[in-house]
């Protein structure tokens, strides 16, 4: 498969008063065109982090990426000057955000927001990008999309408003796309509309789609591959075909313990115990192992590398048979 994107080492960090704090340490994954690539995890191990970083989004945050590369079909976007990241944005690379209500200007119509970035990056005329945006807001399943052109955001319903974020990083015909936990606000009807909509789009284009959420049930839905973080390191990767069956580490196997299950209404849901750490108080070794009921004693020293596991990659002792050549020494600086 044609690889699209290739992060390597990626290193964030977030400044405050006395230091800048690491949240990401040493992210690798890849996108190839025409996959779904699924990122997951609970709130707080990464996820939108990453993605802003890919994207160059954290100008103007107390944010930095602080080292690694971040390659999209060759070029190394972090060598990018800000100008030359602007013609990337949009056309080859979309970013569907959270929140449709935050992420669409509530002052400026529906057709103009629409149009500008058509117009920006495709070089149409005023009236031509009418057209176009009309013809994508169709293409999302939205009824009178003409009238939905003249539309301010508040008008709209939070499905519609997502339709539309849809409709507008996808207009310029987008290499790769990011959806960051598009279905989020969405009741359950809306948001498998959204979801089929999304792999109707990708397979129609062929795009390569990095998926943000922290829900493995939607991930089984329309992802290819997955790939779990946890404090700010990936601590799984594998394929969905495998994901329920034969995930290796205990925070994967622990949030599929922790999906509902039809039919045991009675029965009490699983939560994981604890909560992911605080940046500034990360356990020395496994970040997971003040969690894990199968904590060993080198859990507690010495955070293993991402191993291969049976169907994948893992980041856990129970994985390693030589505990000393498991161990990456590179995690004392990234801890």
């Amino acid at each position: 498969m044609e690889q699209l994107l290739k992060v390597s080492n990626l290193q964030t960090g977030f400044k405050n008063d006395r230091e800048i704090q690491k949240v990401l340490h040493g992210i690798d994954l890849e996108v190839n065109k025409g996959e779904i690539v699924g990122l997951v995890g609970e709130s707080g191990s990464g996820k939108s982090v990453t993605s802003l970083s890919i994207m160059q989004l954290l100008h103007g945050t107390p944010g930095k990426v602080l080292a690694g590369e971040i390659n999209y079909k060759g070029v190394d976007l972090l060598s990018l000057k800000e100008s030359e990241m602007r013609k990337y944005r949009g056309k080859e690379l979309s970013m569907i955000f959270q929140e449709p209500m935050t992420s669409l200007n509530p002052v400026v119509k529906i057709g103009k927001q629409l149009t500008e970035i058509i117009m920006l990056h495709l070089k149409y005329s005023k009236k031509k990008a009418q057209g176009h945006a009309i013809s994508m807001l169709e293409s999302v399943g939205i009824p009178r999309a003409k009238d939905i052109m003249e539309s301010y955001p508040h008008e709209l319903s939070g499905g519609m408003l997502q339709r539309v974020m849809i409709a507008m990083q996808i207009s310029c015909y987008p290499s790769l796309l990011i959806a960051d936990e598009p279905t989020t606000a969405l009741d359950v009807t809306i948001q498998a509309q959204i979801l089929n909509l999304l792999k109707e789009i990708q397979e129609t284009s062929n795009m390569g789609v990095l998926f943000i959420t922290h829900d493995l049930g939607v991930v089984s839905e329309i992802c290819d591959r997955v790939i779990v973080m946890y404090a700010g390191r990936i601590v799984e990767e594998l394929s969905v075909d495998r994901l329920f069956e034969d995930a290796s580490h205990p925070y994967t196997k622990g949030l599929i313990k922790s999906i509902p299950i039809i039919g045991q209404n009675k029965k009490k849901l699983f939560s994981i115990p604890g909560t992911v750490p605080s940046p500034r108080n990360m356990p020395k070794g496994c970040k997971f192992a003040p969690r894990c009921e199968f904590a060993m004693d080198i859990c507690w020293q010495k955070e293993p590398a991402l191993l291969d596991s049976n169907y994948g990659k893992s980041r856990c002792w129970l994985e390693a048979e030589d505990k000393e050549e498991a161990y990456d020494s590179k995690y004392s600086y990234r801890s």
